[in-house]
């Protein structure tokens, strides 16, 4: 699989219980950004915590926050990389491949599947992973994204979504 522009799609979660932005960063094989949107923040009611107990998290991380960034983005993107486990619910919503990048290989998440090595120039190990549907695709996208890691960190550009979540959150409490 040859991967031309990568989507990192990351949340913020906002101190003082003021709820949780998604933000996703579209960027080109060198980590450029072409792309950035943002959710406003989702804060689920006491009653949407009551009906949807264990599972709002994972409602709020698929339905709420990648489903509309992922149809708000005008890019075509080949891959969307994640850190929280919780996202790779998208997988089930729509075409695009997510899959989850860890530093921790025994970091696993629910979806049980394989965590494949990505070897990076800088030593530093990196694994992914993606849901069932997707596994099958895994070692293709470990080495297209292995060819990325030679000369990119992969993990970087979710430190930079965080920063621009912040930036974003601090002009609105300053207007």
């Amino acid at each position: 699989m040859e991967i031309g522009k990568i989507a990192f799609l990351e949340t913020y979660t906002l101190e003082d219980n003021g709820g949780i932005m998604g933000a996703i960063l579209v960027a080109d094989a060198e980590t450029k950004p072409l792309e950035f949107r943002v959710t406003a923040p989702v804060k689920p009611t006491t009653f949407q915590k009551t009906l949807y107990g264990d599972v709002l998290l994972e409602h709020v991380l698929v339905e709420l926050i990648s489903v509309p960034l992922l149809n708000a983005i005008n890019e075509q993107i080949d891959l969307i990389l994640v850190k929280d486990p919780l996202f790779l619910g998208a997988n089930s919503k729509q075409a695009i491949r997510v899959l989850r990048i860890t530093t921790d290989e025994k970091s696993k998440s629910r979806a049980g599947s394989k965590a494949e090595e990505i070897k990076q120039s800088s030593g530093e190990k990196l694994y992914i992973e993606t849901s069932k549907k997707f596994e099958s695709e895994l070692q293709g996208i470990k080495e297209s994204l292995e060819r990325i890691a030679e000369h990119r960190n992969l993990i970087e550009p979710f430190d930079r979504l965080k920063i621009a979540c912040e930036q974003v959150q601090s002009q609105k409490t300053n207007d």
